[in-house]
């Protein structure tokens, strides 16, 4: 009798391993524990914005660095996401340079706790 090489009685069964899932805030860089995260995610929805405006003019990053009044690295920072070096208002400058009009709203909040949140709308 031929041996196949395979030995069901000291085969290893494998266990399933039983995966954890983590259900998000919807603010990563609180889910991630870092600090000012309502400032942080704010700064991310509006460098997104300008991303998706440059990108969709076709404008280069030389182009787009004369309309916001900065150089073609710092384009390519707030490109890349690395938005350490502009502030809140800054970012809300490049979008009003960019030819958008940006409205600040005051209210209630609507579940309990208030926060400072950044909403986009096309048109």
């Amino acid at each position: 009798m031929k041996s196949t090489g395979m030995n069901t009685k000291n085969s290893k069964s494998v266990k399933k391993s039983k995966a954890s899932v983590f259900v998000g805030s919807g603010n990563v860089f609180a889910d991630l524990g870092l600090s000012n995260p309502e400032q942080r995610l704010a700064k991310a929805k509006l460098a997104s914005e300008i991303v998706s405006i440059i990108d969709g003019s076709g404008m280069t990053q030389t182009e787009a660095g004369k309309v916001l009044a900065i150089d073609q690295p710092k384009v390519s920072m707030l490109m890349r996401g690395q938005l350490k070096d502009f502030s809140i208002e800054r970012l809300l400058q490049f979008l009003v340079r960019l030819g958008r009009d940006v409205e600040i709203g005051i209210r209630l909040p609507r579940h309990g706790q208030a926060g400072f949140r950044v909403m986009a709308k096309a048109g």
